[in-house]
């Protein structure tokens, strides 16, 4: 793995910034939440909780903020931070747009700089849970979390990531990675879509470290393309994701 990683990411970001602005502003837009690379809906799939009044609640890796959007509005306290600056100039117009008074903050998920035992819920869909390292910035999220609170992240499925070719081209009913000490993959140089350098674990490969941090797993979603999809989505064939995962989310508990 590069030893870069945040700044390969936040200069990719940086420059990519404006062709999330549309989709960013669909997604404030939106009533109820969905999530991933299906839009899903969080009536099925129940990333957040119900009502958030009084919580304190901080979203890690943030893009155009639509997640802080959401639980602004379920009455949380919220405070998101991202590396790319040109993110944040979106995120920060359509907060002001929007009135939302959410605390937007230039910082790397693996280092925030925020206080201790400050939070009562941490989130993260896509953001840290792909560009940073695991075993940094989920003993990050525990320091920040309060006892008894949570973190839900939604990244690629590690079946994704052996399944996509070296060239970032779409995703195959074949292998073409080992799954045996998988990290991820640096897509920071392949011709279609460089995405920088993305982090990925096995599936025993999360659950020990969530066990040596000292997190609880409370639940685990397996995430798939729903019936009627047709078209393919971030280089990932319709029909490929509906037989297998394209995306897991893990739920977790600080004792």
């Amino acid at each position: 793995m590069s030893q870069d990683h945040v700044s390969i990411n936040r200069d990719i970001w940086n420059a990519d910034a404006g062709n999330w602005v549309e989709g960013g502003e669909w997604l404030w837009s939106l009533k109820d939440p969905v999530w991933g690379i299906y839009n899903l809906p969080e009536a099925e799939h129940a990333l957040l909780p119900r009502d958030m009044t009084g919580m304190d609640a901080v979203e890690l890796g943030c893009g155009t903020g639509y997640v802080s959007a959401w639980m602004h509005r379920r009455g949380a306290t919220v405070t998101a931070l991202d590396v790319s600056t040109e993110q944040l100039a979106t995120v920060r117009r359509r907060a002001e747009a929007q009135g939302a008074q959410i605390t937007f903050l230039e910082a790397n998920a693996e280092a925030t700089g925020l206080p201790d035992a400050a939070f009562d819920f941490a989130i993260s869909e896509y953001g840290a849970a792909i560009w940073c390292r695991p075993e940094v910035w989920l003993r990050e999220a525990w320091r920040l979390l309060r006892p008894g609170g949570r973190l839900v992240f939604l990244g690629n499925h590690p079946i994704l990531n052996i399944c996509q070719p070296m060239n970032g081209a779409p995703a195959e009913f074949s292998l073409h990675r080992p799954y045996r000490g998988m990290w991820g993959a640096d897509w920071t140089e392949v011709e279609i879509d460089p995405s920088g350098v993305c982090i990925n674990l096995t599936i025993s490969g999360w659950m020990d470290l969530f066990r040596k941090i000292g997190f609880t797993v409370e639940r685990f979603q397996e995430l798939y393309a729903p019936a009627s999809q047709i078209e393919m989505r971030a280089w990932i064939p319709a029909e490929w994701a509906k037989d297998y995962p394209a995306e897991h989310v893990w739920h977790l508990i600080k004792p």
